[in-house]
């Protein structure tokens, strides 16, 4: 009996160590050589502490901030723990009402945007953690960014412009601003 079960904890001790210690730590080793920043959660820098990761949306409500996407990621905005989306229908009456409240909030907080409100600004995404606006987005809470920060209007676009993404193939994706980094380049404007 002893000698029929040697050889399977033999291979069940070797998995083990290969698959649950040796692989775990040349990928993270690897990683960390490869794609350091990504590998250390592409964290954003700003006078040597840590603002935020390029990757989670975070959740800015002063005037004199851009705000990104509504988060529908637990009790708390932009939560990473609870990462989700709202799981509402379309047909959803609660959905519907969610997006007249998100209007009517976007509206008294941007009375001096005009048009229709980018959808991405009353829509939560399906994470609830997205990092990005759309450039339509950010240009439609410039009046209301300029105005609380004292800027002329051209100065804040062209932030915009700079800290737009555009994809690596058009076809692929849609260009995109990250709040966190358009938000760091207003703080570094006011301090010079």
């Amino acid at each position: 009996m002893m000698n029929a079960l040697r050889p399977a904890v033999s291979v069940f001790v070797l998995l083990t160590l290969l698959t649950g210690v040796a692989y775990p730590l040349l990928t993270t080793l690897l990683g960390n050589l490869w794609f350091q920043n990504a590998a250390q959660g592409s964290l954003l820098i700003q006078q040597g502490e840590a603002r935020g990761s390029r990757l989670i949306g975070q959740d800015f409500t002063r005037a004199d901030y851009f705000h990104g996407r509504p988060s529908a990621a637990g009790e708390k905005p932009y939560n990473a723990l609870a990462s989700s989306g709202s799981n509402l229908a379309a047909s959803n009456p609660a959905l519907d009402e969610a997006i007249r409240q998100r209007v009517s909030a976007l509206r008294a907080a941007n009375p001096q945007a005009t048009g229709a409100i980018p959808t991405d600004l009353i829509t939560a995404s399906a994470s609830g953690l997205d990092p990005d606006i759309s450039p339509a987005a950010a240009q439609w809470q410039l009046p209301r960014v300029a105005q609380a920060r004292q800027l002329p209007t051209d100065v804040v676009a062209r932030l915009i412009a700079q800290s737009t993404t555009q994809p690596l193939m058009r076809f692929i994706g849609e260009p995109v601003v990250n709040v966190l980094q358009l938000n760091m380049a207003l703080d570094a404007l006011d301090k010079h």
